[in-house]
């Protein structure tokens, strides 16, 4: 994500769930010199059980902030403190949350490293995937049940560079890209459209995680190596809203107008508006083409309209004989 982290904790317990988030990813850098940031991760005292929500999950996480320190609490044992000028972040975990580790990891973890990358490196958090290649990214957005990570997931399987799921980081002036492709989510619905045995039978041995929606997913690891993850940054060409809506054969890709995009990305990304690059971010990206992705007859129409906004794959080369 353009800088170098250190984490640091006396807990195996947390080195496993670090390691379970970053470990053999591509390292990111967005300049000559990253920025280093620390994450330290210790485990509270044991003390009383935290109150759990009506389904049996830890509470939700709260943001909270004041004079510079960004705060996510989930109850007086389990919290995270940043200090984007410090370059540093602490997280607190108690020994009973540790049963939930996709909660630590997705809710905790993953926070304070997104958040420590964009606030030290000013960098533009948006929720969207980005898929790419060539050095080329593509930005999907979309709507929960769009489709954006059935989309994203036959990217994977036909061989495009995948950048991030659903948190990408943009340096606003030249429109570089970064996020982490550790995990794909993907609804079990989803496979029906998955022609590909081998892929299919290995996302079926992936775990299954339960968001606080209650919708189950397969939580697909994608660092194994029939994927291919962005090696290094990628340069944003082009914006796409993936639609439910199902388009005719051949126009799966609609051009939308400048006002339309901007006016749909200060909707959907209400986080990223308060943010300082938000201004410079709008001003870089309306000057790219926009389109609204379409359903096709299957998911691989959607990548073919979508290769088209990409450079052409490197030819094959020969082989001697």
């Amino acid at each position: 994500m353009g800088g170098e982290f250190r984490f640091e904790t006396d807990s195996p317990r947390l080195v496993n769930i670090v390691r379970q988030a970053y470990s053999g990813l591509p390292a990111h850098r967005l300049c000559n010199q990253p920025p280093r940031c620390v994450v330290r991760l210790a485990l509270s005292a044991a003390g009383r059980r935290p109150a759990m929500s009506v389904d049996g999950e830890p509470p939700p996480i709260r943001q909270l902030s004041g004079k510079g320190i960004l705060c996510g609490v989930m109850d007086g044992a389990n919290f995270i403190a940043l200090d984007p000028q410090q370059r540093s972040a602490l997280l607190v975990v108690s020994p009973d949350i540790l049963r939930f580790p996709y909660h630590v990891r997705y809710e905790m973890l993953e926070f304070a490293v997104y958040c420590l990358a964009s606030r030290v490196q000013r960098l533009v958090p948006l929720h969207a995937a980005c898929i790419g290649r060539g050095g080329k990214g593509i930005l999907l957005l979309g709507s929960s049940g769009a489709g954006k990570s059935t989309v994203s997931l036959h990217c994977l399987i036909q061989g495009l560079d995948f950048l991030a799921e659903d948190s990408v980081l943009i340096a606003p002036e030249g429109m570089m890209a970064t996020g982490v492709a550790n995990f794909l989510h993907i609804r079990p619905d989803s496979l029906r459209f998955v022609d590909d045995a081998q892929s299919l039978a290995a996302i079926r041995k992936s775990q299954v995680i339960q968001r606080r929606s209650g919708v189950k997913k397969f939580e697909i690891d994608l660092r194994a190596p029939r994927f291919r993850l962005a090696r290094e940054p990628l340069r944003i060409s082009a914006v796409v809203f993936v639609s439910p809506r199902h388009g005719s054969a051949g126009s799966l890709l609609q051009p939308i107008p400048k006002t339309r995009l901007l006016a749909e990305l200060a909707s959907s990304q209400r986080y990223a508006v308060s943010q300082p690059g938000w201004k410079a971010f709008c001003r870089s990206v309306s000057h790219l083409p926009a389109f609204e992705l379409r359903r096709g007859s299957h998911p691989l129409r959607g990548v073919e309209a979508l290769q088209q906004l990409l450079p052409p794959a490197p030819a094959a080369r020969l082989r001697r004989s």
